[in-house]
């Protein structure tokens, strides 16, 4: 007997339905469930036999068109005596993706008859051209490999220990046999790809003045093409300059500075400190001269290596300094410099290592310090992160493997500081493969950049890279950039590409590729990093769902969102290139584990349902030295366990998803990055603004995508009462507190207070709400010690959050 309670489905009406699905008849153990979470059909179709493998097959092929995952089972009756009629019951899952990006698509703005029959003319289109293109296209392995299980558990508790699949026996340390050490790595790669490009310079031809119609003047540059060191010169070039610093009495296992901007130069310099063992003090150009001056003094550097700009402008001489080594080859002289310090060019140190006379020379072992990494400092003295050779080969390990093909017909643009771990380690992945690398920075990346010239080609233009690192702030100014730009077309090309983005955006959530969009409509989006790009890299701070989308979409390439600390070599986690969902950031990396860790505080337990959630713990031979000279909090945020495996406690709360995905959804900290990627203490801003006499209590927020602080503020009611009636304002309380004239004024007094007291510029609020209710213990939004409860009041302020991040 064969019961069957279901929906009928009308593919142009996704009707779902709630049922149970019996077979008793021939399969008496079979019996499914469909709820309401489920979207589904009967096929009846006469004359097939219950057997036949192509109608199972054309209709599951057909509905995985429209559905991320779909099922189809055989229900079968006798309709005559040598007669079966055939129906096929369908259901298929309800995809996250798919309900997500139905709230990012672009609003439709056309005639409802017109807009049916453009869907009716896709479907009919996706229909004919579905099963040849899926079996063509390899769509298949794609979805097969977007839809498995990621990583689980090696201990079977829902805490973990999360591994990748491929690295549940042993986390993977190193890409090549023996190759364990920085020098060798990239001794490996000389050796093999010795005549291939390595390091890339574009020419500046000219340098012009141009004067704004505001009166301001922009320096603008006009470009060539780009200058390469082969893998074989480059290799020379570090081996001399590591040479020529060791005759100028840097020794090794002794710090050396470099405090320079993003340039081939750079790297010349990190590899001839690896080979002769000089552990490598690295520095944001950024950061400001006291935090500058406390790494330079902690780590007792006497030699640095820098540029002409940030000699001239940004250093400050530590007490021990001895040499100066300036990357640039232009001038000569250095004046304002103080006694005995000795200043060289680069390429006179290298002239001095090129001499016969060899100088000492001890190779570094895998436990050796490659780097002490300097934190942004942006809350108070930057740490030194230690980070070992044998640290910087397992995050590199780890982050190749989820690159797919990455090999040395690549190209990379590197434009992001190399004193960020996400940057260099970027770089030292390409290096291990043989890629080439070009170098950018953010004025001059593309055709639209601030120092392009006006008809001069960027040089995403000019290098077409295949492989790019960028931080949300950059992808997000793309995607303002080109959507203004579609605001402005006509109707008739903004509704195709309106039309075009939404279709391509449901493809994309179920692991389609729409290669003909691509070609007619993103093409010219595209071409803006240069055309070629075939996997990009998002990292340092949170990606919003909506500019993930849209680089997917109109970049046609994957994202790979990551997670990782400096304190974790810049590895944890990325997401796989042909895993299209939003808001995640993948699974654990080869070399790396993931536990979650109960936060009672914030109730999130590892027990949770559906997903277990917890305070991140990221484990492996990526995880780093600890602090430079700071043992208490070594003691605080690494530990050791029983099997001698390092750990570090990330302070971030994340969820791990069934397929054993993460998903980062708090901070236990009061630490927030920006979306730019400096760092906010939220307690910092709260303690200077409290001393505002306007203020009576203030909480600060900030999201990690968005790219500055938002505040609520209890207000003093004597001085809030006299502001409303400087500025004419009456009524009640409340009314005061909601007036937007004394809401402005009030920011402007805050601002003023925060300006006085010297903090910076991101850490200022700027918006603000005025709340009209005091914040007691009996509100809930604070404890009964009157400590902020910021988890409740997000929640309580919510409306209000949205309204003042809405404008983005």
């Amino acid at each position: 007997m064969l019961s069957v309670v279901a929906s009928c489905w009308d593919p142009f009406n996704r009707a779902s339905g709630s049922g149970e699905i019996v077979l008793t008849e021939s399969q008496p153990n079979n019996r499914q469930r469909w709820s309401s979470d489920k979207l589904g059909f009967i096929y009846q179709g006469p004359h097939f036999c219950c057997c036949s493998i192509f109608p199972n097959v054309l209709i599951l092929l057909l509905f995985q068109q429209y559905f991320l995952k779909c099922h189809v089972v055989p229900l079968c009756c006798r309709s005559g005596k040598n007669h079966r009629s055939s129906s096929l019951l369908v259901w298929c899952d309800s995809s996250p993706a798919l309900t997500s990006s139905s709230k990012m698509k672009l609003k439709e703005d056309m005639n409802p008859l017109l807009l049916q029959v453009f869907h009716s003319v896709v479907w009919v289109y996706s229909v004919i051209t579905f099963i040849p293109w899926y079996f063509f296209s390899g769509a298949g392995t794609n979805l097969e490999r977007a839809r498995r299980i990621k990583a689980r558990s090696v201990s079977g508790h829902p805490a973990g220990p999360y591994r990748a699949i491929n690295s549940q026996e042993k986390l993977v340390a190193w890409l090549h046999p023996k190759v364990d050490t920085l020098d060798k790595m990239f001794e490996y790669a000389a050796s093999r790809f010795p005549q291939r490009d390595c390091l890339g310079t574009r020419e500046v031809l000219n340098e012009e003045d141009e004067p704004q119609p505001n009166g301001k003047v922009f320096k603008k540059v006009i470009l060539g093409n780009y200058n390469w060191l082969s893998y074989e010169e480059t290799y020379k070039a570090a081996r001399c300059f590591g040479s020529g610093l060791a005759a100028l009495g840097q020794r090794p296992q002794c710090n050396i500075a470099i405090f320079c901007e993003t340039r081939a130069e750079w790297i010349v310099a990190a590899q001839a400190c690896f080979m002769y063992n000089f552990p490598l003090v690295t520095l944001y150009v950024t950061l400001g001269p006291t935090a500058i001056a406390h790494g330079l003094n902690e780590t007792g550097i006497t030699h640095i290596i820098t540029s002409k700009d940030l000699l001239q402008s940004r250093l400050k001489v530590p007490a021990l300094l001895q040499y100066i080594i300036v990357v640039d080859t232009k001038p000569t002289s250095w004046p304002d410099i103080p006694r005995g310090i000795m200043v060289y060019n680069m390429d006179a140190v290298k002239e001095m290592g090129s001499k016969p006379d060899n100088c000492e020379y001890l190779q570094p072992e895998p436990s050796d310090i490659a780097v002490i990494m300097y934190t942004s400092g942006s809350t108070g003295i930057p740490k030194g992160v230690m980070i070992s050779h044998g640290n910087i080969i397992a995050g590199i390990t780890g982050m190749a493997e989820r690159i797919p093909n990455l090999n040395e017909t690549d190209t990379y643009i590197g434009y992001l500081p190399l004193a960020h771990v996400l940057e260099l380690s970027a770089e030292m992945v390409c290096i291990s493969h043989g890629c080439r690398i070009g170098y950018s920075s953010p004025q001059t990346l593309a055709d639209q950049s601030t120092k392009i010239k006006k008809g001069s080609k960027g040089d995403t233009s000019v290098l077409k890279p295949t492989l790019m690192a960028a931080v949300p702030e950059i992808m997000d100014r793309i995607y303002k950039n080109v959507m203004t730009k579609v605001e402005k077309m006509s109707k008739l090309q903004k509704t195709l590409f309106v039309l075009a983005y939404n279709y391509k955006m449901e493809q994309i959530s179920k692991g389609y590729s729409t290669p003909l969009c691509d070609r007619l409509v993103f093409k010219r989006v595209r071409a803006l990093l240069g055309g070629n790009i075939r996997v990009l890299l998002s990292g340092g701070a949170p990606l919003s769902a909506a500019t993930q989308r849209f680089m997917n979409i109109c970049l046609c390439c994957p994202v790979g969102q990551g997670y990782g600390l400096t304190e974790t070599c810049g590895a944890g986690t990325i997401s796989e290139m042909w895993d299209y969902s939003t808001g995640r950031v993948g699974a654990p990396l080869v070399c790396s584990e993931i536990t979650l860790k109960d936060w009672e505080e914030g109730c999130y337990y590892s027990t949770d349902k559906p997903n277990p959630r917890g305070e991140i713990l990221i484990g492996g031979p990526n995880v780093t030295m600890g602090y430079y000279k700071n043992e208490a909090k070594n003691r605080e945020d690494f530990f050791v366990d029983e099997h001698g495996q390092r750990w570090f406690c990330t302070g971030d709360i994340g969820e791990v998803h069934t397929d054993g995905c993460l998903k980062i959804i708090d901070r236990k900290k009061d630490l927030v990055k920006l979306q730019a990627g400096e760092y906010v203490s939220l307690g910092k801003v709260e303690a200077v603004l409290k001393n505002c006499p306007l203020v009576d209590n203030i909480c600060a927020y900030a999201n990690s995508d968005q790219s500055y602080v938002i505040s609520f503020v209890v207000p003093n009611h004597k001085h809030l009462t006299a502001l409303a009636e400087q500025l004419h304002v009456r009524g009640t309380w409340e009314e005061m507190c909601n007036n937007s004239q004394v809401e402005k004024e009030a920011l402007r007094i805050i601002t003023d207070a925060a300006l006085s007291a010297k903090m910076e510029r991101f850490e200022i609020p700027k918006k603000i709400r005025l709340s009209a209710e005091p914040w007691t213990p009996e509100t809930g939004l604070v404890t009964d010690a009157f400590k902020l409860k910021r988890k409740e009041l997000k929640t309580h302020y919510q409306e209000d959050i949205e309204r003042m991040y809405g404008g983005k």
